[in-house]
């Protein structure tokens, strides 16, 4: 039993600490997909309001919550999960094959920025270890930058419909282009193999704590 209230407590800690910027770091990516489309162009997700910083537009109850709590329990060394899609309709944008480039890097943009913001915050609880806000900021901002570099690194797969998969779309040569874009109705299940046979972490693991190294340089942290 007291291993169990234990279990329970340290879920809870955990999502204490991981609410806030793994709310933020989903919100935020969509928010800036939505709003980079409607400059292009496309109006499609502005009308239906995902241009906005609210939650409650982007959630979704299985990736934003259902997930990363999942994840959470079984002590999973990724946390990530995604919101509800952001629609876009690529044939209203300006330049639709050179745009979509723009619009499916605004989101892996949000979250680069976001990594930084929290590595400030943590870097503000490391100056001030007297304060009663030093832990809180220190948890938090460690958590902020985790979740979104690896949003970050994730979203930037090559793999349609990942964000990095619009990207090589955008960039390859039209023929090429139309064929790799085929890969999209089978991306999300190539993605669950990589992940549950743990080819996902190999894979990524390096570009993720490549990337916090980094970020830790830039701000100013020791790592």
């Amino acid at each position: 039993m007291d291993s169990f209230i234990l279990e329970i407590d340290r879920i809870v800690q955990g999502v204490a600490i991981f609410a806030l910027p793994v709310t933020l770091a989903i919100t935020l990516h969509e928010a800036a997909h939505a709003y980079v489309a409607k400059q292009y162009g496309d109006h499609t997700a502005y009308i239906q309001g995902r241009v906005t910083l609210n939650p409650l537009r982007h959630i979704d109850p299985i990736g934003t919550v259902c997930v990363p709590l999942l994840l959470l329990a079984v002590s999973s060394p990724y946390l990530f999960g995604w919101a509800k899609p952001v629609p876009i309709n690529f044939n209203n944008l300006h330049n639709p094959k050179r745009d979509m480039l723009w619009v499916a890097a605004a989101g892996p943009a949000a979250n680069l920025l976001m990594a930084f913001l929290w590595a400030i915050v943590f870097k503000f609880g490391v100056a001030i270890p007297e304060s009663d806000f030093s832990e809180p900021m220190l948890l938090m901002g460690q958590a902020g930058i985790l979740i979104n570099v690896i949003l970050l690194v994730l979203n930037l797969l090559p793999l349609p419909p990942l964000d990095g998969g619009r990207i090589a779309v955008s960039l390859l040569p039209h023929r090429i282009a139309y064929l790799f874009a085929n890969i999209e109705p089978y991306g999300f299940i190539i993605l669950l193999v990589l992940l549950f046979s743990g080819k996902l972490g190999e894979y990524i693991g390096p570009f993720i704590l490549g990337t916090i190294h980094v970020i830790a340089r830039v701000v100013g942290l020791q790592v």
